[in-house]
């Protein structure tokens, strides 16, 4: 899922101090996230990093996360164009949760990455 030339890595492989950034729609971040994670949807991070550049570190190495790893992959890609540091999260929040890293949600009830039918709907799987 990851396109040519586009750093990637697994979730196994990031290091532990990484500072990720979870481009997934707000209801997926809602439903279940890494707890630290910067969050600006796929389709806000131009602008943010226009408008509002300090929400997005761009020294340093970045690490883009969000389902699978077909929309972050994306993003790095742009970011990658646009001179920042960035690497895919290959396999996404799916990989994540199938690795039992830990995460978080702002809903109260226990975390959730939300299935991929739908363009990131679907069932939720409690992790």
């Amino acid at each position: 899922m990851n396109p040519p030339n586009v750093p990637a890595l697994t979730v196994d492989e990031l290091p532990a101090d990484a500072v990720i950034l979870d481009v997934r729609e707000p209801h997926e971040w809602h439903a279940g996230h890494i707890d630290g994670a910067i969050h600006v949807p796929m389709n806000s991070v131009p602008v943010t990093l226009t408008y509002e550049p300090e929400t997005i570190p761009t020294e340093g190495r970045l690490f883009v996360i969000c389902g699978v790893g077909g929309r972050s992959a994306q993003v790095t890609a742009w970011l990658v164009n646009h001179g920042v540091d960035a690497v895919n999260v290959a396999g996404g929040m799916h990989a994540w949760a199938d690795a039992g890293r830990p995460m978080i949600s702002d809903s109260g009830g226990p975390p959730t990455v939300l299935g991929i039918a739908g363009g990131g709907g679907g069932e939720p799987r409690v992790v």
